[in-house]
């Protein structure tokens, strides 16, 4: 591994700072750049853990009937926990993966990796609050199906992906936000024209535009 490689690494994951560089340079660690494309899917044995040092990927599952629903997204600085519940009991791959862009990872063989997680704290440290933030997010999740009407979620969803940008258009498609939704492409249009005849977003071709966050914030009041 070479001193390049190793900034990198620890730039996108701080955990693994406290590895001598001798320790890397003995490693057989190795970074890999995968296109756009499915990586692995349910039932899946691994071999290597897997840490995301930039790009974007998918994890979601697919119901008997066929639709899908998005559990998260991994991106740089971050790895997929359901991958690590797989290597920490040894069992199959529960969902399924798929990088949505050109992604980088770090890739370490299982063996080293377990070593490091009982060698070095940070690294320990930050798997174990890593598990506890996904926790949280799939509970919040499931609440959301669970009690929440499908205006509400899709108007939560919108206001997730509109946050911290400037004026300009979202580009989505009425199938991805389904997809996210665990739900029917048709039933997410219903929503989206419903809410562009209330003037709180106008609808485009793989497009749309949020005119009204106040207006979708409401909807998230509304029990």
């Amino acid at each position: 591994m070479r001193p390049e490689q190793i900034e990198k690494i620890t730039s996108a994951f701080p955990c693994f700072s406290s590895v001598p560089k001798e320790v890397w340079g003995r490693a057989e660690a190795s970074i890999l750049s995968v296109p756009a494309q499915p990586l692995m899917g349910e039932g899946h044995m691994f071999t290597h853990a897997s840490f995301v040092l930039k790009g974007c990927v998918r994890i979601y599952k697919i119901s008997p009937s066929g639709k899908e629903l998005t559990l998260y997204r991994v991106k740089g600085g971050e790895i997929c926990v359901i991958m690590m519940a797989s290597i920490l009991g040894e069992t199959g791959y529960e969902a399924i993966a798929e990088a949505e862009e050109e992604t980088e990872v770090l890739v370490l063989p299982i063996s080293l990796f377990t070593r490091w997680m009982d060698t070095y704290k940070e690294l320990r440290q930050f798997i174990y609050r890593l598990f506890v933030r996904r926790m949280v997010s799939v509970t919040s999740m499931v609440e959301e199906m669970s009690f929440h009407s499908m205006e509400h979620r899709v108007a939560s969803l919108l206001l997730r992906k509109a946050a911290g940008r400037l004026d300009g258009p979202l580009y989505v498609t009425h199938a991805s936000l389904a997809e996210e939704l665990g739900t029917a492409r048709e039933v997410v249009s219903r929503v989206l024209k419903k809410f562009e005849q209330l003037g709180w977003v106008r609808l485009g071709r793989g497009k749309m535009y949020i005119l009204d966050q106040a207006g979708l914030r409401m909807k998230l009041e509304v029990k």
